[in-house]
C-alpha cells in the first residue's frame, strides 16, 4: 500500500446530473460489450470520447477479440479486471494485459493494433476508455505503456475504502499516468457497505462515476450498478464552484461496491469522429482515411 494524505473535507460536493444506461453492442470480431459513454456525450464529458465495459464468462462472447484495426488522434486506456488479453501494434509494441493491469496507448498520428484474448474459458472483464488528444498532439509519435497491476499505486482510507490510482492524484498519491493538458483522473474504488469516499476535483473538470459491482450514492441519489452517473459541475448560486465528489456505499449492499471515478479537464476543441479516427475537423478525418488506405499507418 502507498502512504496517503488525508484531504480536507469537501464544502460543496457535486450532485448527480443524470444517469446513463450502457447500450449493448458488439465490436471487433463480435465481442459483446456495453457502450456506456457514447458519441452523443463526447462534448458533455470532454476530454473523454468513449467508455466500453466488457464482461462475460461465455467464451463465444469474447474469444474472437479485436483483430487488427487502426486508430489516430486520441489515447486508449484498457483496464483488465479479470482475464488476459494480448496487445500488438504496428510500431512493434507488444504486451499482455492481466488481472488489474492497464494498457495505455497513444495512437497519435496512427497505429494499427490488435487485442486478442489469451484464454479460452472463464470470465473476461475489463474497460476501454478513449481519452482525446489536444490538437497540437493529434499527430504526435505513437506511444505505448504496459502497466502491470503491481505498478498501480494503491491506498486505503480510514473507512476501509481501497483506492487504485490509475491516473491523476488522490489523497496525495500520484497515479501511474499523468497528462498535463487533459489532467485525467482515473480511480478504481472499492467501498465496503456503509463507507464514504471524498475526492477533490477542480470545478471546471467534467466527471462521472460508474459502479460495476453493487450501487453507490451521490449526495443521497442512488446510482445502480452498471449505470454511469454524470456529475454536475455548474457554478453554485454563491458564485463558488463544486469542490469535489462524495460517494457513499449503501449499508444495504451485500458486498463492497466497485466504482470507477473518472474526471478530466475539457479541451473545448472541435471533435470530428469517423470510427477509429478522432480529429478536430472533417477534412482531417478524410486525410486519416486516405493515409490508412495508403498504408501510412502500418
Amino acid at each position: 500500500m502507498t502512504p496517503s494524505t488525508p484531504s480536507p473535507a469537501l464544502q460543496h460536493p457535486r450532485t448527480l446530473e443524470r444517469l446513463v444506461k450502457g447500450q449493448a453492442t458488439q465490436d471487433g470480431a463480435g465481442v459483446k460489450l456495453s457502450r456506456v459513454l457514447t458519441q452523443d456525450l463526447q462534448r458533455r464529458l470532454d476530454p473523454y470520447l468513449m467508455l466500453d465495459h466488457f464482461a462475460s464468462d461465455q467464451p463465444d462472447d469474447y474469444i474472437a477479440g479485436f483483430p487488427n484495426h487502426p486508430h489516430r488522434g486520441f489515447e486508449t486506456v484498457t483496464y483488465m479486471i479479470v482475464g488476459r488479453m494480448r496487445h500488438r501494434d504496428s510500431a512493434g509494441h507488444e504486451g499482455l494485459l492481466q488481472n488489474g493491469g492497464v494498457q495505455w496507448m497513444t495512437a497519435g498520428r496512427g497505429l494499427i493494433h490488435s487485442e486478442l484474448p489469451e484464454q479460452e474459458e472463464g470470465l473476461m472483464e475489463g474497460f476501454q476508455l478513449w481519452l482525446n488528444l489536444p490538437s497540437q498532439d493529434k499527430l504526435c509519435a505513437p506511444g505505448y505503456r504496459d502497466i502491470q497491476s503491481d505498478e498501480i499505486p494503491e491506498f486505503e482510507t480510514p473507512e476501509g475504502v481501497r483506492v487504485r490510482v490509475i491516473a491523476g492524484h488522490s489523497h496525495g498519491v500520484a497515479g501511474a499516468m499523468q497528462r498535463d493538458l487533459t489532467q485525467p483522473l482515473y480511480l478504481d474504488l472499492s467501498l465496503p457497505p456503509g463507507s464514504r469516499f471524498e475526492q477533490a476535483l477542480p470545478s471546471e473538470h467534467n466527471a462521472f462515476v460508474y459502479p460495476f459491482r453493487e450501487s453507490v450514492d451521490v449526495q443521497g441519489q442512488t446510482v445502480p450498478p452498471q449505470h454511469m452517473a454524470i456529475l454536475r459541475n455548474t457554478e453554485l448560486a454563491t458564485g463558488q464552484g463544486h469542490d469535489g465528489v462524495a460517494l457513499t456505499a449503501p449499508a444495504s449492499n451485500t458486498a463492497a461496491a466497485r466504482v470507477l471515478l473518472i474526471a478530466g479537464r475539457p479541451l473545448r476543441e472541435g471533435i470530428a469522429q469517423y470510427g477509429p479516427f478522432v480529429m478536430n475537423t472533417q477534412e482531417e478525418v478524410f486525410q486519416a482515411i486516405r493515409d490508412f488506405q495508403a498504408g501510412l499507418m502500418a
